[in-house]
């Protein structure tokens, strides 16, 4: 895909005009990126931004990108997340092609480089503690100090390292550390360390390696040998770029790749740090990582986010070097734009409220054939059936209605959509005295799309017939933090405390209407007046339809937002 036929336009950034100079320069003839998960976790949005950028530059200059695990610590990684990131990935609309890579792959030339640095004299075996580095490494303000094991010969650190290797010494034991300046005002260069011992058996490689390469080490020289050009990666790697370049100038790299950084993705209402995301999972506040109130990929997915309305969402914050916290009204208004146009309408009552029509004929049914979507007539149309006794929702009802209220109320006359125009005669209670009926009549030369539809009411409120409707759940997803910086104003700076306590309801006597019946796992549909929704993945079937709020049909968070901001 060339960059004039990008399917995602992409907008001009800094990091797009870098590309393009690069390629006029004849610098690079073709453009390789990479995007390197580790496998410790699932993906959220915060990664869909750099997959996008990532991919993106790729398929627009005609480059390639490596979709590459860096699985370096064995302890903490896990094939369900292997399997879960390329399912994402895939999901997003991106495709690797023949390249699927792993920093495992590269293991033994990883450590041929080692030796290499051990033997330029460029890198020690430390037997220190790791207690005892951390204190020799000093402060932002203080220098570090050098290690009593920094100047061991080459052919002791030779000797160690390979015993290492071999599996002779106990986890902790030995590290191999650069040799760089333990006074450098960079802290990433005083030393670092470069492999550890850790005897855990690994997903790819099981037992054949007890040493493990560190993610600093790692990180450049996989880039260096899969040829990429851009190594596009977040600012909190910026400090890191020194030492990646130092590595990468100091042993045999076949090529020196550009790294470059831009700002990571921070978003009003939630957090998107691993260590967080995990916590709310194994803590049980969230039901698994894909708990449609979670911001990971798997979570919008079962949400009922389409791809496409999580790339415009990339598209429309783009890519800069300033850190910025990006509204929630932005990924939402990104799914309405896109469901807006994709979507199917359907009609559903949420909160039931029983209406009989007096004067319509008992037994009778009679179809309405409303489109399907109503700019989208390749969609086709639905049949609505109609009878004597409908659901309306609650909320489309008052007693005693305040001003300029256009639904239901006792004298009131109201439409249902795609059919009559009906009147409020009389209102039934329950022994506890709430509403529980409504008896109204209907006329019947008000029906929709008839000549005689004549007299005009301002209210249109949807129903289903009582006869034909679907029972189903419905699951009221919300913001799953009520504050736009989760534990920033707590005083013990606790996000947990800000968890938003109505973030899900859950609505077991809902009523839809029949063309839902046999609805697709994940398959999203307009709730006219209502919102978007979609058929859940995990819970909904044949038997139990159950959907799952997509996103309300406006902002409705877009007040506190001000207040929060100071706007008025």
């Amino acid at each position: 895909m060339t960059e004039n036929n990008s399917s995602s336009a992409s907008a001009t950034n800094f990091i797009r005009n870098i590309i393009r100079d690069d390629l006029a320069s004849g610098k690079h003839q073709q453009i390789v990126t990479r995007f390197p998960p580790e496998p410790n976790g699932h993906l959220h949005i915060g990664h869909a931004k750099s997959i996008h950028l990532n991919f993106g530059v790729a398929n627009d200059f005609d480059g390639k990108c490596f979709m590459r695990f860096d699985d370096t610590n064995p302890a903490k990684e896990d094939e369900e997340y292997v399997e879960g990131i390329l399912r994402d990935v895939r999901w997003l609309g991106y495709d690797w092609g023949e390249r699927l890579t792993h920093a495992s792959d590269y293991f033994e030339q990883l450590y041929q480089f080692a030796e290499e640095l051990i033997q330029k004299g460029k890198a020690y075996v430390e037997s220190q503690n790791a207690d005892e580095i951390r204190e020799l490494r000093g402060t932002l303000k203080e220098p570090g100090k050098n290690s009593p094991y920094r100047e061991l010969s080459v052919e002791e650190n030779l000797t160690l390292f390979r015993k290492m290797r071999a599996g002779e010494f106990e986890d902790g034991a030995h590290v191999l550390r650069a040799k760089i300046e333990m006074t450098s005002p960079n802290i990433n260069l005083r030393d670092p360390v470069l492999y550890r011992i850790r005897k855990v058996s690994h997903q790819r490689t099981a037992d054949q390696w007890c040493i493990y390469p560190l993610y600093d080490f790692t990180h450049g020289l996989s880039d260096a040998l899969e040829g990429v050009t851009h190594s596009l990666c977040t600012l909190e790697f910026e400090d890191h770029r020194p030492l990646y370049d130092w590595i990468l100038s100091e042993v045999s790299a076949p090529c020196l790749p550009r790294q470059i950084e831009f700002s990571r993705l921070n978003l009003h209402y939630t957090v998107l740090s691993k260590r967080r995301l995990i916590q709310l999972v194994e803590e049980g506040y969230v039901n698994g990582w894909d708990d449609p109130r979670m911001l990971t990929l798997s979570g919008l997915r079962r949400r009922g986010y389409p791809p496409s309305a999580i790339r415009l969402f990339c598209e429309r914050i783009g890519i800069s070097k300033s850190e910025n916290n990006i509204e929630m009204s932005v990924l939402e208004d990104s799914a309405r734009e896109v469901l807006d146009k994709t979507a199917p309408r359907a009609m559903a009552v949420l909160h039931p409220l029983k209406v009989v029509i007096t004067n319509y004929p008992e037994g009778k049914t009679e179809d309405f054939e409303p489109s399907r979507h109503p700019k989208n007539t390749e969609m086709g149309k639905r049949k609505v059936p109609f009878s004597r006794e409908i659901y309306i929702d609650h909320d489309d009802f008052r007693e005693d209605p305040p001003p300029k209220y256009f639904r239901l109320a006792p004298g009131k006359e109201v439409r249902l959509r795609y059919a009559y125009v009906i009147r409020c005669d009389e209102v039934i209670y329950d022994t506890s005295g709430k509403v529980s009926e409504l008896h109204c009549t209907y006329d019947q030369a008000t029906r929709s799309g008839a000549k005689a539809e004549g007299r005009k009411v301002k209210g249109i409120i949807h129903w289903v017939s009582i006869q034909h409707s679907l029972p189903v759940e419905v699951r009221l997803y919300d913001r799953l933090f009520a504050a736009p910086y989760p534990g920033r104003d707590d005083p013990d700076g606790n996000f947990l405390n800000d968890i938003n306590p109505d973030s899900m309801e859950t609505l077991k006597s809902c009523r839809a209407e029949p063309g839902l019946l046999g609805t697709k796992p994940s398959e999203v549909f307009q709730f006219e007046r209502v919102g978007y929704f979609c058929t859940d993945s995990k819970e909904s079937g044949p038997e139990a339809l159950v959907f799952n709020r997509t996103v309300t049909l406006r902002d409705t968070w877009a007040k506190l937002e001000q207040e929060h901001t100071g706007q008025n």
